[in-house]
């Protein structure tokens, strides 16, 4: 191979990323030219009802800095943790023909397990909004 063209000489262990820097580079242009574009083609034309804290119509009842009480953050986090393992339910139940009496054992032992999970945050009290 003719070194006498190369970008970097003789340390040829370069131009195998040489391909990595171009892309890196493409895609940083593209996002900032992307930004650009869209700062220069945007309308700006700011209404009072949109630039209210809330879009909805109904003025803000309270403060925007006001503390929730943590049983909100109690009962969504309950409620991520039960929506995301009744997702596993979906692939069982496509396969559910394939894999017999074992697979079936095993997603009434995890359905049981996510009910007694259930049972518990019911009797600690963790469902009620008051």
């Amino acid at each position: 191979m003719d070194t006498s063209l190369s970008l970097f000489g003789d340390y040829q262990v370069i131009h195998n990323y040489l391909p990595i820097l171009v892309f890196i580079i493409f895609a940083f242009a593209f996002a900032i030219g992307t930004l650009i574009f869209s700062y220069l083609v945007r309308p700006n034309k700011p209404d009072p009802e949109k630039l209210s804290p809330y879009e909805c119509g109904i003025p803000p009842m309270m403060d925007a800095r006001e503390r929730f009480s943590i049983r909100f953050f109690i009962i969504a986090m309950l409620f991520l943790l039960f929506d995301v393992e009744v997702v596993f339910l979906y692939p069982w139940a496509v396969v559910y023909n394939k894999i017999g009496l074992y697979g079936f054992v095993e997603m009434m032992l995890f359905i049981a397990i996510l009910l007694v999970g259930y049972i518990y945050a019911w009797r600690k009290g963790a469902l009620e909004w008051e």
